[in-house]
């Protein structure tokens, strides 16, 4: 069995909870003075990239310096490039209307509802999906081609949604398809190429881990949870009831993948 440094592993599991309730509080201060939640979504994001960081610092001679660099570096690349385009989307809109809908909504103080139900479960979550990533830090052995075949998931996750999230920003630029289902590029092969990319990359920064098995055994519910947002919690299935009634969307149900990617059916 690889060597795994389950002591400095678990004290640095502090460390990534404070660096993602640092993240999710600053944000939720900046949300009051801006008066608009939906920034929350640019966080989630950054969180993880922070939890990364701090567990890469907190690890310090404890694993294998490459391991640690490059799963680092490829969480920090995936974090900071979709804060940046859920920045860049958002930017001169209000507020997003499912946080609208929620606080109209709220027991009590809707500000604090806030901060318990959407940052504070982001934070944990955040904390959660990334065991994977703080694990990888503290395994010993080198690099063998668990991480090589994780190296490789991650990057077509990553693709498929950058270039999903750059199809789709043209789609909508261009007014002539006000109202219209996007069904163009990856969108054809699949509904959700930016949430099966997701899956991808979470899914590719496990295998980092699978290397050591006890820790592989220990964290596989981080990328299991995130399969389970991403297809049947706030991800696809959330955005599916939201477009059902759009005209033509159920043929392109019919004919369009609901997740992985394949060929569109014909007519």
């Amino acid at each position: 069995m690889s060597g795994f440094a389950w002591a400095a592993f678990a004290s640095g599991l502090a460390g990534a909870a404070v660096a993602a309730l640092g993240v999710m509080l600053v944000t939720f201060a900046v949300a009051l003075k801006k008066g608009v939640h939906r920034i929350v979504d640019v966080a989630w994001g950054i969180g993880f990239a922070a939890v990364a960081l701090v567990s890469y610092g907190l690890s310090a001679g404890e694993g294998d310096d490459v391991r640690r660099l490059l799963v680092t570096a490829l969480t920090v690349i995936w974090g900071l490039r979709l804060a940046i385009h859920i920045g860049r989307r958002g930017k001169g809109h209000g507020e997003d209307p499912r946080y609208e809908k929620m606080l109209a909504k709220a027991p009590g103080n809707p500000q604090l509802y806030a901060l318990r139900k959407v940052y504070l479960l982001q934070g944990a979550l955040v904390w959660l999906i990334s065991l994977p990533v703080q694990a990888a830090q503290y395994l010993t052995a080198p690099l063998a081609w668990w991480a090589w075949a994780g190296v490789l998931l991650w990057a077509v996750g990553l693709a498929f949604e950058a270039i999903g999230d750059a199809q789709l920003a043209r789609f909508k630029a261009d007014p002539a398809n006000k109202g219209k289902i996007m069904d163009r590029g990856l969108w054809s092969w699949t509904r959700h190429p930016n949430y099966f990319g997701d899956f991808c990359v979470w899914w590719g920064l496990f295998l980092f881990v699978c290397q050591a098995p006890a820790a592989a055994a220990a964290t596989v519910v981080a990328p299991l949870v995130m399969s389970f947002l991403l297809t049947k919690g706030s991800g696809a299935a959330l955005l599916e009831r939201h477009m059902a009634d759009r005209p033509g969307f159920d043929a392109y149900v019919a004919r369009t993948s609901g997740f992985f990617p394949r060929p569109p059916r014909r007519a």
